[in-house]
C-alpha cells in the first residue's frame, strides 16, 4: 500500500512556544507530505511497494541503483518524521519533565545521569553540520543506549554502513532548518534547549520497550 502523511497527534499549535504553529504547518503538511509522495512515485512498479517504510530503509542495499538515493532520501524522511512527531507533546500535558522506570535507569547505566545525556544529545544536534538528525539509539548487541547523529534524512536503521551509526532509535531530533528557522533562525542551540520541554518521554519508554523486545 503506498505510504500516508500521518494525522498529528495534537493541534498545530499545541508545542507552543517551543514550535509554533507555522512551523508546525510547513514541516509536517509540506516537507513530510513531500517525502511521502516521493516515496511513493520512487516506489511504484517495484517488487518493494508494499514493505513498510521502516522495513524498506533496512533494505536499501537490495533496492535498484536508481532507486535507492531517492528512497533514502524519501522513505528515511517518512520514517524519521513520523517518529518525530509521536514523541513529542504539549508541554505540561506529556512534553517535558523527566524519564521514569527502565527508560530512567538505561539512561543512566549509559551515561551516568540524564544532566549528562542531555549535554551528550544536544552536543550530537549542535554538532551535525548542516542538515540532519540527532539519536537515541537502543543497542541490542550492547544491551545498552548510545548517542549519535546523521546527516539529511539517514536513520540507524539503514545500518551504520550507510547511516553512520546504527541501533534502534527510540529517540530523533530534527536539526534540518526548516524545523527551527522561522522561530529561532539560526539559533540552532536555543531550539535544541528548548526541545525538552515537548519531549514525550511516556512514548519513548514505549519505544525503548519494543526495541528491548525486538519489534
Amino acid at each position: 500500500m503506498p505510504y500516508t502523511l500521518p494525522t498529528l497527534p495534537y493541534a498545530l499549535n499545541a508545542l507552543e512556544p517551543v514550535i509554533d504553529a507555522k512551523t508546525m504547518e510547513i514541516h509536517s503538511q509540506k516537507h513530510h507530505a513531500a517525502y511521502v509522495n516521493n516515496a511513493n512515485k520512487a516506489l511504484e512498479g517495484t517488487p518493494f511497494a508494499d514493505l513498510p517504510a521502516e522495513q524498506l530503509i533496512t533494505r536499501l542495499n537490495d533496492l535498484p541503483a536508481d532507486k535507492k538515493g531517492p528512497l533514502r532520501n524519501n522513505a528515511g524522511g517518512h520514517v524519521n518524521h513520523s517518529m518525530f512527531w509521536q514523541i513529542m507533546a504539549p508541554p505540561g500535558k506529556g512534553g517535558g519533565g523527566e524519564p521514569t522506570g527502565d527508560l530512567a535507569a538505561a539512561i543512566n547505566a549509559a551515561f551516568g545521569s540524564f544532566a549528562a545525556f542531555k549535554e551528550q544529545f544536544a552536543a550530537a544536534a549542535t554538532s551535525r553540520f548542516g542538515s540532519g538528525w540527532a539519536w537515541l539509539c537502543w543497542h541490542a548487541g550492547e544491551g545498552k543506549l548510545k548517542v549519535c547523529s546523521t546527516a539529511n534524512q539517514d536513520n540507524p536503521l539503514m545500518g551504520e554502513a550507510i547511516a553512520g551509526c546504527g541501533g534502534t532509535p527510540i529517540l530523533g531530533l530534527d536539526v534540518w532548518e526548516h524545523a527551527y528557522y522561522l522561530h529561532y533562525q539560526n539559533r540552532r542551540p536555543d531550539y535544541i534547549t528548548a526541545w525538552w520541554g515537548v519531549v514525550n518521554w511516556p512514548k519513548v519508554a514505549e519505544l525503548l520497550t519494543a526495541a528491548k523486545a525486538g519489534k
